[in-house]
C-alpha cells in the first residue's frame, strides 16, 4: 500500500529591496513550470517569499513597514502565481508578510498559506515562536526584528487535508521547538511544510555560525523522526542585502532521513516521490502515541513558559 506525492522544494535565492513582489513571483512561477515537467503535485515556497527578509532593518515610519506585507491573498501582483498553479494543477505553500485588519485594529503576522491544484486557498497558519528582538540594537551587523514587526500568531498549529494526506504548516524558528512537531502529530498531520529565512551569522552568540548548516537540519530530521511524518524544508538563500542566508532546502523522510537537498543558494526545485504510509512506520512502532506516550508526566510542558530550578 501507498500514497505517492511528488513534492517539490522551491529554494529561492536572494530578493533584494529594490525588487518588485512581481519579480518574486514571475520566479516562482517559473519554478512551477520546472515542478510541472518534473510531475510534482505540490511545491514549497520559503518565508516571507514575496520581499527581502525586511526585519534586517529598524524602522520607524509605519508606512515603510506596512509597504512589505500584504493586504489581501491573493492580490493583484499575487494573483499570477495562483493563476499558474491552477492552470498547471499543482498545489503550493507560500510565506508572506500578512496585514489584517480585526475588529477594527489592525494587526501584523508572519503567515504561510496552503493552495491546493485548483489555486484555493485551503489553510493558513502565523508563526507562533518568533525570534530575535523588539528594540533598535545598532551594534549588530543587521537586526532581526521580527518581534517588533509581528504579532505571534493565533492560530495555533492546524492541519488539513490536503495533497491526498494531513498537512500542517510551520515557519523559519518554529522548526527549533518540539513543541510544533507534536502538536501537529496529536491531529495525525503526515507532511509538514516549512519556509526559512535563516542569516548564517548569529550575533548574539557568534560562535554557532558555523553550526547554522548542522543544528537547521538537526531540529527537523529529529521532528520528522520523532513525530512520523515527512518534513520539507525551503529557504531563501545566499547574499542578500550584504547577509548571507543559510540554503540547504530539503526533503525529509519520517525516518529522520534528507532525501533530497538543493546544492545552491539559487533559484533551485529538488524533488522527491513521498509515500505518506511510510509515515506508519513510525507512527505504528517506535513512537506508537497511543501506546507509548505518558502525558500525565508532561504537565510541565505547558503549565511553565521558563526554566526552574528545583530547590
Amino acid at each position: 500500500m501507498s500514497r505517492i506525492v511528488t513534492l517539490g522544494a522551491a529554494q529561492l535565492g536572494p530578493i533584494s529591496r529594490t525588487d518588485t513582489r512581481s519579480q518574486a513571483v514571475s520566479r516562482m512561477v517559473d519554478l512551477l513550470h520546472r515542478a510541472k515537467d518534473r510531475g510534482c503535485t505540490a511545491v514549497v515556497f520559503p518565508e516571507l517569499a514575496l520581499t527581502t527578509f525586511f526585519p534586517r532593518w529598524y524602522f520607524e515610519d509605519q508606512a515603510e513597514i506596512d509597504a512589505f506585507f500584504e493586504t489581501e491573498m491573493p492580490g493583484p501582483e499575487t494573483r499570477p502565481l495562483f493563476d499558474a498553479a491552477a492552470r498547471l494543477g499543482i498545489g503550493f505553500y507560500l510565506g508572506y508578510a500578512e496585514l489584517a485588519v480585526q475588529d477594527g485594529r489592525t494587526r501584523h503576522f508572519n503567515t504561510s498559506i496552503i493552495v491546493d491544484q485548483s489555486g484555493r486557498i485551503v489553510g493558513k497558519y502565523r508563526k507562533v515562536h518568533l525570534p530575535g528582538h523588539a528594540e533598535h540594537e545598532p551594534w549588530r551587523a543587521f537586526q532581526h526584528l521580527e518581534k517588533r514587526y509581528f504579532e505571534p500568531g493565533d492560530m495555533g498549529f492546524g492541519a488539513w487535508k490536503a495533497f491526498g494526506g494531513v498537512v500542517g504548516m510551520a515557519l523559519c524558528n518554529d522548526r527549533r521547538w518540539p513543541e510544533t512537531y507534536r502538536v501537529l502529530a496529536l491531529q495525525g498531520v503526515e507532511l509538514m511544510m516549512l519556509g526559512y529565512n535563516t542569516p548564517i551569522h548569529y550575533p548574539p552568540v557568534p560562535e554557532h555560525d558555523h553550526l547554522q548548516g548542522f543544528h537547521n537540519h538537526l531540529c527537523m530530521q529529529a521532528g520528522a523522526y520523532q513525530n512520523g511524518m515527512w518534513v520539507v524544508g525551503v529557504a531563501k538563500a545566499g547574499r542578500e542585502e550584504d547577509c548571507d542566508l543559510l540554503g540547504q532546502s530539503c526533503i525529509i523522510a519520517p525516518t529522520g532521513e534528507i532525501v533530497a537537498m538543493a546544492g545552491t543558494q539559487q533559484d533551485e526545485l529538488v524533488i522527491h516521490d513521498c509515500d505518506l504510509d511510510r509515515t506508519r512506520e513510525i507512527k505504528e512502532n517506535i513512537f506508537n502515541f497511543a501506546l507509548h506516550r505518558r502525558p500525565e508526566a508532561y504537565a510541565l510542558i505547558t503549565e511553565r513558559k521558563g526554566a526552574v530550578v528545583a530547590d
